[in-house]
């Protein structure tokens, strides 16, 4: 056994699993994913305000476009912010909506500075950036975060329509327009991982001798992009299906759905950045396990003096 897990242990795939499973046991990502979930929670209703003043100014300003966009995430939180955006919309002037705006851009940002921290120990630098050049950094992800989302929902929601009127106006045969129902499903998917490269990039302050290529931001890009995907999809057809929170919770059944998906997805986002920062790291070293920081190595040291004592 002991020598088939020799031979395994020089082997990419597995330096690259022993060293992420090492860096994300010890810079606690459960615990990271926890505190960045508490900030998201402050951040999310800031966020829609945002959202929505930016939306009004658009063809996706009315409610029920507004509506369509949240059916890919779970039913009790669509409900929460169906209440959330009917209360804003109904009982607000669009110069309140605007001041709210602003306010609601700081606010949403800490949820962004938090994410920034969390990728900062992922590469292991402290960030000593001044203040205000950390709250820019995170404003101007929060208003990536917000373009993101309303070119993701208007090829989602609108690219069918925008599609058949480009084509029709250029006179092209409806064999592009196949291709782009395909293509509108893309390009979403294309525009979250480059908001993902752009952060995993950006977000860490490392110093100059390290700095990050957007090739290197990559993987982990690409890995965020896809699992907030597919577990937003399997987390909302099992809270739809098998989940029964309101039995438990009663009321509060709805936020705590909310707390859980926000966990997940805090959780997606700092694995993203540790795992480029595994790959940084083992490319440096040449893919060379280094024993003081193996998962695998300590596993098998605990088990040696639990057996003597």
């Amino acid at each position: 056994m002991k020598k088939y897990l020799n031979i395994a242990m020089q082997k990419k795939p597995f330096i690259f699993l022993d060293q992420l499973i090492y860096r994300v046991s010890t810079h606690h990502v459960t615990g990271g994913g926890a505190a960045l979930t508490y900030f998201l929670v402050l951040s999310v209703f800031p966020f829609l305000i945002v959202l929505l003043n930016v939306l009004s100014y658009t063809p996706l300003g009315s409610i029920d476009v507004i509506l369509d966009m949240i059916k890919y995430i779970p039913v009790d939180i669509q409900k929460i912010i169906e209440g959330f955006v009917n209360d804003v919309v109904s009982g607000s002037s669009q110069g309140l909506l605007s001041a709210a705006a602003i306010g609601g851009i700081w606010t949403a940002s800490s949820g962004v500075r938090a994410i920034i921290r969390s990728l900062n120990e992922a590469y292991e630098c402290s960030d000593n950036r001044s203040f205000l050049k950390q709250r820019g950094l995170s404003i101007l992800f929060t208003v990536a975060l917000i373009i993101m989302i309303i070119t993701v929902f208007i090829t989602l929601v609108l690219g069918k329509l925008l599609g058949q009127l480009v084509f029709e106006f250029l006179n092209i045969t409806t064999y592009f327009l196949t291709i782009w129902n395909y293509l509108r499903f893309i390009i979403p998917l294309l525009f979250m991982i480059l908001t993902f490269a752009l952060l995993y990039k950006y977000g860490p302050n490392v110093d100059g001798r390290r700095s990050i290529s957007l090739k290197k931001t990559l993987p982990g890009a690409l890995f965020a992009s896809l699992s907030w995907i597919l577990i937003s999809t399997l987390f909302s057809f099992y809270v739809s299906n098998f989940g029964k929170y309101s039995v438990t919770y009663g009321s509060l059944g709805g936020v705590i759905v909310l707390l859980v998906w926000l966990f997940i997805s805090s959780i997606i986002i700092i694995l993203g950045g540790e795992i480029n920062a595994t790959l940084e790291s083992l490319k440096e070293r040449s893919y060379k396990l280094d024993p003081e920081r193996s998962f695998t190595t300590n596993l098998f040291k605990e088990k040696e003096e639990l057996g003597k004592a």
